[in-house]
């Protein structure tokens, strides 16, 4: 038996394990602690850091903006610069163009036509082919003028030439080839007058309307 005075080993060890826990405890308080403090120095240091980080790149973004939106406003007024350049050089180019492309017209009128093609002595065949040999000429010294307007204005010229054509063609085949040239100009002249328009009033009037776009 054990006397009063002395103690177990359960009462001994029971002590000891207390100990031990709040040891633990202690060290867990104080590596949490640590843990904290760390965490609080380094968002203490970080923190001011991104915010410098993300100032700077907002400076560069708005920077490289602002660069590029100077830029893109330099090669704009460049390229009206030349577009302004380039109408101060074509513009009066194509009114060059369009006025001898009126001029054509003009005197592919077969009116026009008659008076400069008709010559004494001629006979109705002589002054069709005549007349023929005016248009293909005029219309091959003007080719070129076409460059300078738009498809549809050209398209209107040609149409113009080729209902000349027609009516001279036309006519021819009512009157002898051998008949006096008088008799061939009166034939037209009636298919003329049967008609709404002049062959070349249209593409007149289509031409005129681009110039004033054009202006």
């Amino acid at each position: 038996m054990y006397s009063r005075g002395c103690l177990s080993d359960k009462q001994v060890k029971k002590p000891a394990k207390v100990v031990i826990i709040a040891q633990n405890c202690i060290f867990l308080k104080t590596k949490n602690t640590d843990m904290l403090e760390f965490l609080s120095e380094f968002i203490k240091i970080v923190l001011p850091a991104g915010l410098v980080v993300y100032g700077m790149f907002l400076v560069v973004k708005i920077f490289l903006q602002k660069e590029f939106e100077k830029r893109a406003l330099d090669i704009n007024i460049k390229n009206i610069d030349v577009k302004i350049k380039n109408n101060e050089l074509v513009l009066p180019i194509r009114f060059q163009a369009y006025e001898r492309v009126c001029l054509f017209l003009e005197r592919i009128a077969p009116h026009n036509l008659i008076i400069r093609s008709n010559e004494p002595g001629m006979t109705a065949g002589d002054l069709q082919q005549q007349m023929l040999f005016n248009i293909r000429e005029e219309y091959a010294h003007n080719m070129s003028q076409q460059v300078y307007m738009s498809d549809d204005a050209w398209k209107h010229v040609k149409d113009a030439m080729e209902n000349i054509v027609s009516v001279i063609n036309n006519s021819a085949q009512v009157v002898p080839s051998d008949s006096k040239a008088i008799d061939l100009a009166k034939v037209i002249v009636e298919v003329l007058m049967q008609l709404q328009k002049e062959p070349t009033e249209e593409a007149l009037q289509f031409i005129k309307n681009e110039i004033r776009q054009v202006m």
